[in-house]
């Protein structure tokens, strides 16, 4: 059984991405739904050293 959303939500994210067909808005979700979950995931992962310290930024010199 198909869920449906809040039609308020819906107008919300037309208006905010553009994107007025409503199956091309639904794959947009799904892609973005996949995106975050697929970085929190990597995320979680910590990379290969999690006790790795960032590089120090580049200066700029004029």
């Amino acid at each position: 059984m198909p869920i449906e959303p809040d039609r308020d939500l819906w107008a919300e994210a037309a208006r905010i991405t553009g994107i007025k067909d409503r199956g091309e808005l639904e794959q947009a979700a799904a892609r973005a739904l996949i995106q975050r979950e697929a970085a929190r995931a990597l995320a979680l992962m910590g990379g290969t050293d999690p006790d790795a310290v960032s590089a120090p930024r580049a200066r700029s010199f004029p």
